[in-house]
């Protein structure tokens, strides 16, 4: 299918080919037969990516501090790879979609079927797969083009539910595009007496016809003044402020022209240096509307498809959808007279032109083939040959991917690639991130069905890179689809999963299940080992501090069901190592948790069968200035610490000298190329299958005991 990308890096936009998303239990497979181009948010992102470095930095200063942090703690090379792969990663484009539904995931229930016309917050593609949530039904009597103004209906609907307005009250929209005429239609029909204020005198003369009064601000009109002579000398009872700009100025207009206890709402983008009196002597309310409404950017309702009840949050944004479509069934919300241009798919590059451009547009409307032209089959493909040709002298490993997101495309393949494996077929859920990492490394294919990797004879060995919660199952089919499997951390969840895992890997015992606990094999610990390979039997002490820094509350990987939480999800890593260098099985393992809002902050304690013990201290409350990991071994009268996988040091070490690397080595390389070599040369794998199987158990045991 064809979807809409654009490039962060250089602001391209571009029409590709891109596997057809699967839609997941809660979510709908809409075939789009409308989109509307938002101009003012799509604007933005295409001129950031073609601005010059210097103004990108200048547009997200908030981000160079970080940048800059990471690259003291961590290098400057790892910094670089990790900016770049962010910009490189192209972003699909649009969020105004009307189609008709194909297929409906086994938890969406009655609430749509096959062939209902739908609207969603979709993006410019032939097929998009969306949250039950996130979609509306769309009346007959409203056709597709005018259905496309829905989303943007709902951005407007919601910021009048913020300002309250009662009827015959008098209200001011600075900054007449769609949302802003949208605005003033929703709010004329609330009965209110409204002011348009803009540059543009064609839309303000569009306003002027949906009933508004004006305010010409190419013509030189105050639009203080204005507002006092509009509300009779009183004030404006309540300022909406649709506009896109950096200028504090409409905010500042917007005080001005309030009486005393306003309300202001910012719906666009508007400079916010305000100013303290022009807010406290008239008691004004300003707020920021988030968007379509109630649930946005909320994991439960847009992720997982949980409805708040409508007794206690009255609107949605779903309900907000619905209620945008029925005010243009009835006629009292005018969108047909918004469109300026149409153009088919295949023009979409020529359409993006057109908004960088000095051509006067409004609405921007994206046909798609009609299934005369299209098949729903040809639609719904869910495999993309990316035509990447393979050398003669190919490695056996034919290596298939699941997942592609920001580790296993900046990291994971990477470093399968430098290992020698023969990357074969990459899949992602929703198809755009398989298409960018399968064509940056030279994949033969991708694919939106991961199950698509296992009938293929071609491929040998699975890379599992997806969300912890899909791991335990993923593993058992790849182990008896025939494959050897490479699982990102954790192996399980649960020590129910853990035993499916134990029970698949007996029946196919030839198979090797490598976890990517790829600490032991960096070069510094490399060298730690063989420094303690002398003390074999003689009692250690470990002490691995870690600076992990907090994550927000509502992120998948503190979801105890997806996530696992972060000590099963990242403290196995430490466990791990601390096992490997011990060289000796964990007799004991205990955890003391902070009494914190996250559950992230924890000490674990560690006894080890040679007498051995270790501590980490899994903190989550620190500086993130402080370099994240430091590891301090005390053996016989002598200690070896590591900074960070940058610097090792050893004090009372004869023969040992202070061992540096140009920039943090985890051993990332290290670990992927044992498990080929392992594979190539069918030799046991890298990591016994014993440890890992170990660890797994006991980081789950600590967080089940715990809970």
């Amino acid at each position: 299918m064809k979807q809409v990308l654009q490039s962060l890096r250089n602001g391209k936009t571009t029409l590709a080919d891109v596997p057809c998303p699967t839609p997941k239990d809660h979510e709908i497979l809409i075939r789009t037969s409308r989109t509307l181009i938002s101009a003012g948010t799509e604007r933005m992102l295409i001129e950031f990516g073609k601005a010059d470095p210097i103004n990108k930095v200048r547009q997200q200063s908030d981000k160079v501090a970080q940048v800059f942090q990471k690259m003291k703690t961590d290098g400057i090379k790892p910094t670089i790879d990790a900016v770049l792969n962010k910009l490189d990663r192209p972003v699909p484009l649009g969020y105004c979609n009307v189609g008709r539904v194909l297929e409906t995931g086994r938890q969406v229930g009655n609430a749509f079927e096959i062939g209902d016309r739908v609207i969603s917050n979709g993006a410019h593609a032939e097929a998009v797969s969306i949250s039950k949530t996130l979609c509306a039904k769309v009346p007959d009597n409203v056709s597709d083009d005018e259905a496309s103004f829905t989303v943007l209906g709902a951005i407007a609907l919601q910021g009048i539910r913020l300002a309250k307005p009662t009827l015959g009250e008098t209200f001011a929209v600075i900054g007449l595009g769609l949302i802003g005429l949208m605005t003033v239609q929703l709010l004329r029909a609330q009965g209110c007496r409204v002011l348009g204020i803009d540059f543009d005198p064609a839309r303000l003369e569009m306003a002027k016809s949906y009933g508004a009064e004006i305010c010409d601000l190419s013509a030189g009109g105050d639009p203080v003044k204005t507002a006092e002579q509009f509300s009779r000398g009183h004030g404006i009872d309540g300022v909406l402020i649709t506009a896109a700009t950096s200028s504090n100025e409409p905010v500042k207009q917007a005080a001005d022209m309030s009486r005393k206890r306003g309300r202001i709402i910012l719906v666009g983008v508007a400079g916010l240096e305000l100013s303290r009196d022009d807010f406290f002597k008239k008691e004004l309310s300003f707020q920021v509307s988030c968007s379509y409404g109630p649930g946005r950017y909320d994991p439960n309702y847009e992720d997982k498809a949980q409805d708040y009840p409508l007794p206690y949050v009255r609107w949605t944004e779903q309900r907000n959808f619905e209620a945008v479509l029925d005010m243009m069934s009835a006629g009292a919300l005018d969108v047909k007279s918004l469109i300026s241009h149409r153009f088919e798919i295949e023009e979409a590059e020529q359409a993006y032109g057109l908004i960088l451009s000095d051509e006067p547009s409004l609405g921007i409307v994206l046909a798609y083939q009609e299934e005369t032209q299209k098949s729903d089959s040809d639609i719904r493909s869910h495999v993309v040959e990316l035509g990447a040709q393979k050398s003669a002298g190919t490695q056996k490993i034919s290596v298939g991917f699941v997942g592609a997101g920001n580790y296993a495309a900046g990291v994971l393949i990477p470093a399968f690639k430098a290992g020698g494996a023969d990357l074969h077929t990459i899949s992602s859920s929703g198809g755009v991130n398989g298409v960018y990492a399968g064509k940056k490394f030279g994949f033969v294919k991708t694919t939106t069905e991961w199950d698509t990797i296992l009938k293929d004879d071609t491929v040998n060995a699975v890379v599992i890179a997806t969300r912890h919660n899909t791991h335990a199952d993923m593993v058992c089919k790849t182990l008896e689809a025939g494959k050897h499997v490479f699982v990102e951390k954790p192996l399980a969840l649960t020590l129910d999963e853990m035993a499916r895992i134990e029970k698949a890997h007996k029946a196919h015992p030839d198979l090797h299940i490598m976890v990517g606990f790829n600490r032991r094999f960096s070069a510094h610990i490399q060298k730690i080992k063989q420094a303690l390979a002398g003390y074999d039997g003689t009692p250690k002490s470990f002490v691995m501090s870690v600076n992990a820094g907090a994550i927000p509350s509502d992120h998948w990987t503190q979801d105890r069901e997806i996530g696992g939480g972060r000590i099963i999800g990242e403290a196995c890593h430490f466990i791990d190592l601390l096992r490997y260098l011990a060289g000796a099985t964990i007799t004991d393992a205990s955890i003391q948790k902070m009494d914190s809002q996250d559950g992230d902050t924890a000490t674990i304690t560690l006894s080890f069968a040679d007498g051995s013990i270790g501590t980490i201290h899994y903190f989550t409350n620190g500086h993130k200035s402080l370099p994240k990991e430091r590891l301090e071994i005390f053996c016989a009268g002598r200690v070896l610490s590591l900074d960070n996988f940058k610097v090792t040091t050893p004090y009372g070490w004869s023969g040992f000298g202070k061992f540096k690397t140009a920039s943090q080595d985890k051993g990332q390389k290290t670990c992927t190329k044992e498990f080929i070599s392992a594979l190539e040369k069918g030799e046991a794998q890298p990591i016994p299958l014993d440890e890992i199987f170990e660890v797994s158990r006991i980081v789950i045991q600590l967080e089940e005991n715990k809970n």
